[in-house]
C-alpha cells in the first residue's frame, strides 16, 4: 500500500513562489506514474502536471512556463516548483501515484490509485 504525504502549501502574493513536496512510501514497482492535482473550492479535481514511468513530463496548459514537476527517486520524493503564482492557483494541490505505467497519460485522473491528504495553497492578489 503506497501512502503519499504532502507538504509545502502555504499562503502567497499573487506573483510568488511555492515548492510542494509529496513523500511516498511503501513502494512496491520499481517505476511509478506520479501526477499533481488540484481542487479549487466549488470545482472539481484538475490535473497540474505529471510524469511517467519513463519520465515523460506534462503539464496542464494553465501552468505550463510557471510550474515545474520533479521527482527525486533515491528519496521517493516529488516535487512541483510554482512561480508567478496567480490567485486562479488557489487550490488544495494532491499527489498521486499509480504502480508501473500511467492509464492513458501522466495527466489522467482516473488512472491513479493512491492520493495523498492534499496541501493548501492560497494565493491573494
Amino acid at each position: 500500500q503506497v501512502q503519499l504525504k504532502e507538504s509545502g502549501g502555504g499562503s502567497v502574493q499573487a506573483g510568488g513562489s511555492l515548492r510542494l513536496s509529496c513523500v511516498s512510501s511503501g513502494r512496491t514497482y520499481s517505476k511509478y506514474c506520479m501526477g499533481w492535482f488540484r481542487q479549487a473550492p466549488g470545482k472539481e479535481r484538475e490535473a497540474v502536471a505529471g510524469i511517467d514511468a519513463d519520465d515523460r513530463i506534462l503539464y496542464a496548459d494553465s501552468v505550463k512556463g510557471r510550474f515545474t514537476i520533479s521527482q527525486d527517486n533515491t528519496e521517493n520524493v516529488l516535487y512541483l516548483q510554482m512561480s508567478a503564482l496567480k490567485p486562479e492557483d488557489t487550490a488544495m494541490y494532491y499527489c498521486a501515484a499509480r504502480g508501473g505505467y500511467c492509464y492513458g497519460d501522466a495527466l489522467t485522473q482516473v488512472g491513479y490509485n493512491y492520493w495523498g491528504q492534499g496541501t493548501q495553497v492560497t494565493v491573494s492578489a
